[in-house]
């Protein structure tokens, strides 16, 4: 006998060890009006051909609490055809020598930019380096001749991202949904990385 109770009307039950993600798809078609705050203590530079270990380390302090595990697992030769193209461009904030915030713009598709990554390490997050990422974000991308800058934020991340990005003149076009295996229990993540999605073992 099945003692589970009926679903609502539009709800679909996922396989044990999946986890559902609602993605936010956002745009911008124009370059906005923005100033880039002063740097201060901080510095912002680009990260030329970097090593893939010290990249998937920046990668993971940054992106854990928001279970970013796409390039922790990605096969080395894949993920240097990517950091390596010359029409993708990586970009770090350091604070007193130490990477607390990884940014990178893909070029590769013609008269298109794609933020992929935009983050900061836990303890850098409130204390204004993402906006000093964000608008170098689009001011090194509206560099290029562009017809349209985009990325893609989830419910997954910050709870803040949407509007941060909404803020910086990125406007909302779509909704996807991405169902994936949930990375703490296939450990590629620890199990202690994003306590905010409820870890339901099977």
């Amino acid at each position: 006998m099945d003692n589970n109770p009926p679903l609502p009307m539009g709800y679909s039950p996922l396989p044990q060890g999946k986890i559902a993600n609602v993605v936010t798809c956002l745009e911008m078609r124009e370059r906005p009006q923005l100033s880039i705050p002063a740097a201060g203590e901080l510095s912002f530079e680009r990260w030329s051909s970097p090593d893939l270990e010290a990249y998937r380390a920046l990668f993971g302090a940054v992106g854990e609490n928001w279970l970013w595990v796409s390039r922790l697992i990605m096969p080395d030769e894949k993920l240097a055809a990517i950091i390596h193209h010359p029409d993708v461009e990586i970009y770090v904030i350091q604070a007193n020598g130490r990477k607390i915030g990884l940014l990178e713009l893909d070029f590769r598709q013609p008269g298109e930019c794609e933020l992929v990554f935009c983050g900061l390490v836990a303890d850098a997050i409130g204390q204004g380096a993402g906006r000093l990422l964000i608008t170098q974000a689009v001011d090194r991308a509206w560099a290029r001749p562009l017809e349209r800058f985009w990325l893609h934020t989830c419910h997954f991340d910050h709870p803040s991202a949407i509007f941060f990005y909404q803020k910086a003149g990125f406007h909302p076009y779509a909704f996807l949904v991405e169902v994936i295996d949930d990375p703490r229990l296939t450990g590629d993540l620890p199990e202690t990385a994003a306590p905010h999605i409820p870890l339901l073992r099977t």
